[in-house]
């Protein structure tokens, strides 16, 4: 397994919100873990969000006694939405933040992912594309119940609306996937960043077209920077 990890700034933001990890090595019983949080609130909360809640729940993972990998990423999960709660309390400067999260770990050719919020993970094999994790937002929810299209809902007003966060509300519920794998099958990890700048069908073009996982990584971040780069970007890409 190789990984390759990459975050940006953007052409707008001036502080990069975003913060990220990629181990194909063993972190606690997990076999590797990746990590994508899209942090969000004013000052420097949402870096302080974003950054508390990657190292805290790798921090969890290596404590973890637990053999399950879907018990042990529920679990951190849960307990780094209390952690981030407690934190946020400590300052006003700290009031409003909060993070998305998408955490991820393969294990014979098993992915098990959870999310929170718009972060999202994606499954690239051959010539498809599919989103595995689902959007926790406005539109997502407007989409689902019939009152947008997939295409009108990239370009609504509220499209940056979440429904669910890490450290927002007193109880979280990340929401699970298990995947089976094929042998030639990437995973690609990224923030609203990557996929408000790009159509599915890109990001699968430009993965496609460069073999080198690192290649590719670059090339989604420039593409997203010349489509305005809006927003803090980042990918992580997983080749088995």
């Amino acid at each position: 397994m190789e990984a390759y990890a990459l975050t940006d700034t953007g052409r707008v933001r001036s502080m990069n919100q975003d913060y990220i990890y990629a181990s194909p090595e063993k972190v606690g019983s997990l076999p590797d873990l990746f990590l994508v949080a899209d942090g969000m609130g004013g000052h420097k909360a949402g870096d302080i969000a974003s950054r508390f809640t990657v190292e805290t729940i790798k921090t969890l993972i290596e404590q973890s006694q637990g053999k399950d990998a879907i018990s042990i990423i529920n679990d951190s999960v849960k307990m780094v939405n209390g952690l981030l709660l407690q934190k946020a309390s400590e300052s006003e400067d700290y009031y409003g933040m909060g993070t998305t999260l998408v955490i991820a770990t393969i294990f014979d050719n098993v992915l098990r992912v959870a999310n929170v919020g718009d972060s999202r993970l994606y499954v690239i094999d051959d010539n498809d594309i599919t989103q595995i994790t689902r959007d926790h937002s406005l539109v997502e929810e407007m989409v689902l119940a019939g009152q947008l299209s997939k295409s009108e809902a990239r370009t609504h007003a509220r499209k940056n609306v979440i429904t669910r966060a890490i450290g927002v509300e007193e109880q979280v519920e990340p929401e699970m996937f298990s995947i089976d794998l094929k042998e030639n099958s990437k995973v690609l990890m990224c923030s609203d960043g990557l996929t408000n700048m790009l159509e599915d069908a890109e990001i699968l073009s430009i993965v496609r077209n460069n073999a080198d996982i690192e290649d590719a990584a670059r090339m989604l971040i420039d593409r997203a920077n010349e489509n305005g780069g809006k927003d803090n970007i980042s990918v992580i890409i997983v080749e088995l």
